[in-house]
């Protein structure tokens, strides 16, 4: 190797007592990687045993930042290069970046805006937009989402601090709301507390709130209402799936209907059977009749 080097004329460069600096330089910068994963990994420990999973993150990535800075110093000090001076290269370069890469920056602010504000955290189901997923990291740059089919998906902060965010696990309880509609014949009350019969017999719906019962409306075809039930969040999937099958079985059994769309045809003061077409497919026999008293 030292021989290849005298070939090429770099021989007065590369001195021993060089090549022994540039070894010890970057000896440090692999040891100093080193310390500097053990430190973050031994900060995030004892953080994350009093904070939460978010805040050891952060808490890691600056003890990590911070111990290479001090490496990357040493490493440039042991080689002999004037720090002032690549300061101040380094400050024009960083203004020159800055013009070229406002959306980096943008997204930069906005997710010291999303760590100080924190509207979610590690671990958190959110919605943004039509995606809906686990936050798995809250970055500078975009947060990382893993949704429910196990895709993931990266988010710009931008994107975030301009778009509504919907977290579905912030709070300990969720509500579920069904939306039904009844039969005109049936009886309102009857059917209220047949509904409330079912969630109190339902080990997953919380008493405390307890269900409501309103009325939406007198829709073209029922009687339109809501009927809400609370659960614990890491229930609410399970008790929303068996609710739907529960309140199906309970007003099957009471005879109580849940009516299709429904059309009525006015024929006006027509007095004669009216005949009806059958349009598409292969002839049915002859035009059905409609007597007056079928309208």
């Amino acid at each position: 190797m030292f021989q290849a080097i005298i070939d090429l004329g770099l021989s007065d460069y590369f001195t021993q007592d060089r090549l022994l600096t540039m070894a010890r330089a970057v000896a440090v910068l692999v040891v100093g990687l080193l310390l500097a994963r053990l430190v973050a990994g031994a900060v995030m420990k004892v953080v994350g045993r009093r904070t939460t999973q978010q805040d050891a993150m952060v808490v890691r990535r600056l003890a990590f930042s911070l111990v290479m800075g001090l490496v990357v110093m040493a490493f440039l000090n042991i080689l002999g290069l004037d720090l002032g001076v690549l300061l101040g290269a380094a400050g024009i370069l960083t203004v020159a970046v800055g013009f070229a890469s406002q959306t980096s920056a943008s997204n930069l602010i906005s997710g010291l805006f999303l760590i100080a504000e924190r509207p979610f955290v590690v671990g958190d189901v959110i919605r943004i937009g039509t995606v809906t997923g686990e936050v798995l990291s809250i970055d500078l740059l975009s947060i990382k989402l893993r949704t429910f089919d196990n895709l993931f998906v990266r988010v710009p902060n931008e994107e975030i601090i301009k778009t509504q965010v919907t977290n579905l696990t912030h709070f300990p309880i969720r509500r579920f709301d069904m939306k039904l509609g009844v039969a005109y014949k049936e009886d309102l009350d009857r059917v209220k507390e047949l509904l409330m019969e079912t969630a109190r017999a339902n080990p997953l719906c919380l008493i405390d709130p307890e269900p409501l019962f309103i009325v939406e409306g007198f829709g073209p075809s029922s009687l339109d209402f809501q009927f809400s039930v609370w659960a614990q969040r890491e229930k609410w999937l399970e008790m929303r799936n068996s609710m739907h099958v529960e309140v199906k079985r309970a007003l099957d059994e009471a005879g109580i209907e849940i009516p299709f769309p429904h059309v009525t045809l006015y024929t006006g003061s027509v007095t004669e059977p009216f005949p009806v077409k059958v349009v598409g497919g292969p002839p049915q026999g002859p035009p059905v009749g409609l007597s007056p008293g079928d309208q």
